[in-house]
């Protein structure tokens, strides 16, 4: 089954097809092509799907082993982090607007991306995340409080990112995926069986970082997966302007393999990465996996999508809401009762009362703890910049002292 995006407003057309002049002096339109993951295994269609939007589970030759032994219990578990990281980023969206975060980027809609994928890691794999990886963050034991301390502007990143294998987020566009490359390449020279993934969106995928990741991994042989959340939108900039072939099709141009999933699908998605992961690990290089989903919201909290986005797009996607369909499906399973759904609920709930507690309770940051950590023996002009900014920071002190 075939997932088409309502935000299409031209067809696709082939990056080889330059088309020709037509006798109006216009330029001919170029034709369409045809998406199909060759190098996927099982020559697989262009989207693999495991779980239709009304929940039905389809089957899979290439995936299905994948997910084959996932319990009902496991299940219900994939659905609780769906709904507690959709509870946890509302609730971080309302903080916004209450005016206790400077910013906010919202994952709602792609939970499903980012639960599957992050689910499918291993402790020993590496993370490299954007700034909208909160279902990962999840998956990988941050807790969610510590996503927000930099979005309040306390503190530069607020965790350890080798106590959880989870790097900090990362703000310019498309850089971590050079630090993902370069870690995998480490991870590979060192003899370890553990892979890296990297997450970034279809805007980043034009960036240049982004085309040099995919150079220096297919080259090295790198184990790391490029985990692309195609969520239709560059903030305003739709798909079919960054783009003239499906995303997960860049990949054969660099020499390994790309395959295009429904990222509306915890279970297709969950698959499609465990896979991917696994040749990572037994060395057989990158993968590109393209997530395609939608973003509900606002690219962050200072943007207002209905600018550049029609009503009618958005609730052609809702119809395909992660969350819901796998409450559809656990319920044709009978893999669940009303008494699950209830406890969650009140769970939900006492999240959000903790991330608000805890946003509030942040202490102001260090003034100085920007010029710690810097370089590891000390140096003479950070010394100075320091000395700087506490003559600065003094003179506030000074003139409350005059008046």
């Amino acid at each position: 089954m075939t997932v088409e995006s309502t935000a299409a407003r031209t067809p696709r057309r082939s990056a080889g097809t330059t088309g020709t002049k037509s006798t109006a002096g216009k330029r001919a339109p170029a034709k369409k092509i045809s998406a199909t993951a060759k190098n996927a295994p099982g020559g697989d269609p262009e989207l693999v799907q495991l779980l239709t939007p009304e929940g039905k589970r389809v089957k899979s030759a290439a995936y299905d082993k994948y997910v084959a032994g996932i319990t009902p219990d496991e299940l219900r578990g994939l659905y609780r982090d769906m709904v507690l990281t959709r509870r946890f980023d509302a609730e971080a969206t309302a903080l916004q607007r209450q005016g206790e975060l400077g910013l906010w980027a919202s994952l709602l809609g792609q939970e499903a991306a980012q639960i599957g994928s992050g689910r499918a890691t291993r402790e020993d794999d590496y993370v490299f995340p954007t700034y909208r990886e909160h279902g990962v963050a999840w998956c990988r034991g941050v807790d969610p409080t510590n996503l927000l301390g930099m979005f309040r502007g306390v503190n530069n990143g607020g965790w350890d990112p080798n106590s959880n294998n989870f790097h900090l987020y990362t703000i310019v566009i498309g850089a971590q995926t050079l630090h993902a490359t370069g870690y995998a390449m480490g991870v590979a020279m060192d003899g370890a069986d553990s892979a890296v993934i990297a997450y970034f969106g279809d805007g980043a995928s034009s960036q240049g970082d982004v085309a040099e990741s995919f150079t220096f991994s297919a080259v090295y042989n790198a184990p790391v997966v490029f985990f692309c959340q195609n969520n239709q939108w560059a903030i305003s900039e739709p798909t079919e302007k960054q783009t003239r072939v499906p995303l997960y099709q860049r990949a054969q141009g660099y020499g390994f393999p790309g395959v295009r999933v429904d990222g509306n699908d915890v279970l297709a998605c969950l698959a499609v990465t465990k896979w991917a992961l696994e040749r990572a690990r037994s060395g057989e290089g990158p993968t590109l996996v393209e997530a395609y989903t939608y973003r509900m919201g606002a690219h962050t909290t200072s943007d207002d999508p209905t600018k550049y986005r029609a009503d009618e797009e958005r609730e052609a996607w809702e119809a395909k809401d992660p969350i819901l369909r796998l409450r559809r499906h656990l319920e044709a399973s009978n893999h669940t009762d009303e008494g699950f759904f209830a406890e969650l609920e009140a769970e939900s709930e006492a999240l959000g009362r903790r991330v608000r507690e805890a946003v509030r309770a942040m202490p102001d940051p260090d003034h100085f703890a920007i010029f710690e950590n810097v370089y590891a023996d000390g140096h003479a002009l950070v010394d100075e910049e320091r000395a700087q900014f506490a003559a600065y920071q003094a003179s506030f002190a000074d003139a409350e002292g005059g008046n």
